[in-house]
């Protein structure tokens, strides 16, 4: 394939990923945009009034970037673990993967459709916090790609996720048992510097604390973590995860057994 054939195939993989959450936003916008308000509402306003400041902010402006994370994270592995597998399942997959499309397109192009998802819920998110909290973009590209490149982690999650399930109950095990964990105990609704010293360095081995501390440095300018550790370790996980979601795709494994 020549580059002109190339982008084709990846813009119209991408499309049909867009226009698959975009038909049905009511079920893929509006959830997590009423989810998280209710967050502003109980753990802002309510709870929020009781803690008062945390490090120099209210309470409310502290969790806004965690709760636009955890949006960002959540949609981002739903959209492509839900989509590849329903391709996988009605054996589409399979038809691309022995076409001349290359891989690595197939897989770009999945990813992308999972930022796409992230990205917009996370901007609907943004937006229902300004009607909480004074929020106020501190570093503006730092806050944009932080959440790209966290989007990306978590759809390429997705992916393989989708390529080992054997069902439809499959694709929510790695979310219940997993993500849901690691993203609560992320530093979303507190600061690890309130950790006693054990439970501070258990926290470092959660790979979703540098997401929301880098997240949270760009919005507010304050973090735990040093930013650029947390673009070492976010692009870390990318490549990892990525080369092996692309061996899958080279291998079949999940797909044409």
């Amino acid at each position: 394939m020549n580059a002109q054939q190339k982008w084709v195939a990846y813009y119209t993989i991408l499309v049909r990923e867009v226009l698959r959450f975009t038909r049905i936003w009511v079920q893929t916008i509006i959830p997590p945009v009423i989810t998280t308000a209710l967050y502003f509402v109980i753990f802002g306003n309510l709870i929020g009034s009781q803690i008062g400041k945390m490090e120099g902010h209210s309470y409310i402006e502290f969790i806004v970037p965690g709760l636009i994370m955890m949006s960002v994270i959540t949609n981002s592995y739903a959209n492509v673990v839900s989509s590849f597998y329903s391709s996988k399942f009605q054996g589409n997959i399979a038809e691309m993967l022995v076409s001349p499309t290359p891989n690595w397109i197939i897989l770009l192009g999945y990813v992308s459709g999972g930022v796409a998802r992230g990205v917009t819920v996370g901007v609907a998110v943004t937006l229902v916090s300004l009607l909480f909290s004074n929020l106020y973009i501190q570093h503006f590209w730092i806050t944009l790609t932080i959440a790209i490149l966290t989007s990306a982690l978590f759809a390429l999650a997705g992916l393989i996720n989708a390529a080992y399930a054997k069902s439809f109950d499959d694709i929510t095990i790695i979310p219940t048992f997993v993500l849901t964990p690691l993203t609560y105990l992320g530093g979303v609704f507190y600061s690890i510097a309130m950790l006693p010293p054990f439970w501070q360095k258990l926290s470092l081995l959660n790979p979703v604390l540098y997401m929301v501390n880098g997240f949270r440095y760009g919005i507010l300018g304050i973090a735990d973590i040093s930013v650029w550790i947390s673009y070492a370790v976010i692009s870390s996980f990318i490549l990892l995860l990525g080369g092996f979601g692309l061996y899958l795709l080279n291998k079949g494994i999940g797909i044409r057994s």
